[in-house]
């Protein structure tokens, strides 16, 4: 039997996704109500600026005191798409304790402290959904949490932001350089005005802390990532990748140990090679490999950001949350059963591409041989061209502990016939 009495769902934030959510909320109205089993009715909306117009949402349920609509009491579900870290969870634990499940998209937030939301939900018997944190419209928590519950995974990579693989993408097929393709970016609306967050890799970690949480039941905080942004590539590194019949990507990678005793996670930029699925993956889209023991490969592919996919995965949330809200339940929340570590940067075994500016004369080839051999890092490729006395190595490893790759540069930069490392790259997805 269908219940007649609305469920009331208040927005917190009402910006390019929060506007879209109360726009489908209001067009899908009669599709929601059929797929929940009761209408919803949007019941308040926190803003910062009440004078904006916003269109097809009633001035009447604007307010800009945020603590007050969470606290009513007859709100069901609140949506949380302010972002930051406060004030959204104070207002996501105050939401808990008078009554409220939560939804979502705040993934600095979840990444930094998930573990103490979900013990607010659990202890109040509230749910906290975030599947718009992490790659926008892509069904990826989900999937993870339910429907890989009974298979083992191990490992999780991909590329979750939209605007550095834009970036990249733009200086592997034009040939441009990292500023003219950011301009680029900026121009379109891909890139905010401030781009630290995407280049330097901080909103990719956080999605890997979220993801290597789910995917391995244990607690990964958005310090436990390894990070690298992608300022520093040049066109001359896509050039050298192109070489090796490989692009670059920024990528998110969440591992377990192959005796699985720990786990890693981490973002940098990394060569793949052409014929890997990701390195297909063109402009602002996302594209995830999660490889389970049972289930093989699986991709899950589409765009990650904007307004529009930000809101598909929101309402999504929002369907399960006021279906669990009707059944007097909850779904499934925090899984750290395993309590693994996380292990350091330097336990990864991965393999590098090591450009080098060297002395062009006899012997160089053989002291940077003998550095490698030292760290016990086995060579792969190599590739020397130079003139007038200077000259260029470029070397390929095959995989070893980051630790030891790390120690190796440290090592050939002290070297006299070195003039300077011109770039480093880790390999990936071989």
């Amino acid at each position: 039997m269908m219940r007649t009495r609305p469920l009331k769902v208040a927005l917190l934030g009402c910006g390019v996704v929060g506007s879209e959510v109360a726009r489908i909320m209001t067009t899908h109205a009669d599709d929601l109500t059929a797929r929940i089993g009761a209408p919803v009715e949007l019941a308040g909306v926190a803003v910062r600026r009440p004078s904006k117009v916003r269109e097809g949402i009633d001035p009447e349920l604007i307010t800009t005191d945020a603590t007050a609509l969470v606290k009513r009491g007859d709100i069901d579900v609140i949506v949380e798409v302010i972002g930051g870290i406060e004030p959204a969870r104070t207002l996501i634990t105050t939401a808990f304790e008078h009554g409220a499940s939560v939804v979502s998209a705040n993934k600095a937030l979840i990444a930094q402290d998930g573990a103490a939301l979900h013990e607010a939900a659990v202890e109040h018997g509230r749910d906290l959904y975030y599947e718009a944190a992490v790659a926008g419209a892509i069904p990826l928590i989900r999937p993870l949490r339910e429907s890989l519950a009974g298979d083992k995974v191990n490992r999780v990579l991909g590329i979750v932001n939209g605007t550095t693989n834009f970036i990249l993408d733009a200086m592997d097929s034009t040939g441009a350089g990292y500023q003219e393709a950011l301009d680029e970016a900026t121009a379109l609306g891909y890139a905010e005005a401030d781009p630290t967050a995407d280049v330097e890799g901080f909103d990719a970690a956080a999605k890997a802390a979220i993801l290597a949480g789910i995917a391995f039941h244990t607690r990964v905080r958005l310090d436990d990532v390894y990070r690298e942004g992608m300022t520093e590539v040049t066109a001359a590194d896509f050039a050298s990748a192109k070489r090796m019949g490989c692009t670059i990507k920024l990528l998110a990678i969440c591992e377990r140990a192959a005796d699985g005793g720990s786990v890693t996670a981490r973002v940098h930029p990394a060569m793949i090679p052409l014929s890997h699925p990701l390195a297909s993956v063109r402009g602002a889209y996302n594209a995830v490999f999660v490889e389970a023991e049972a289930a093989g490969q699986l991709m899950f592919y589409g765009p990650g950001a904007g307004g529009s996919p930000t809101a598909s995965a929101v309402l999504g949330d929002l369907v399960a949350v006021c279906r669990n809200k009707l059944a007097e339940t909850t779904g499934p929340g925090d899984s750290a059963y395993t309590q693994l570590p996380v292990g350091a940067m330097g336990e990864v075994v991965t393999r590098y591409h090591i450009s080098l500016d060297v002395a062009d004369k006899p012997g160089v080839l053989a002291q940077v041989a003998t550095v490698f051999a030292e760290h016990g890092v086995s060579i792969d490729t190599v590739r020397q061209t130079g003139k007038d006395g200077e000259a260029s190595l470029v070397v390929v490893t095959h995989r070893a502990p980051d630790a030891a790759l790390t120690g190796t540069v440290d090592a050939l930069r002290r070297l006299d016939t070195v003039r300077g490392v011109a770039s480093i790259m880790r390999v990936e997805g071989e």
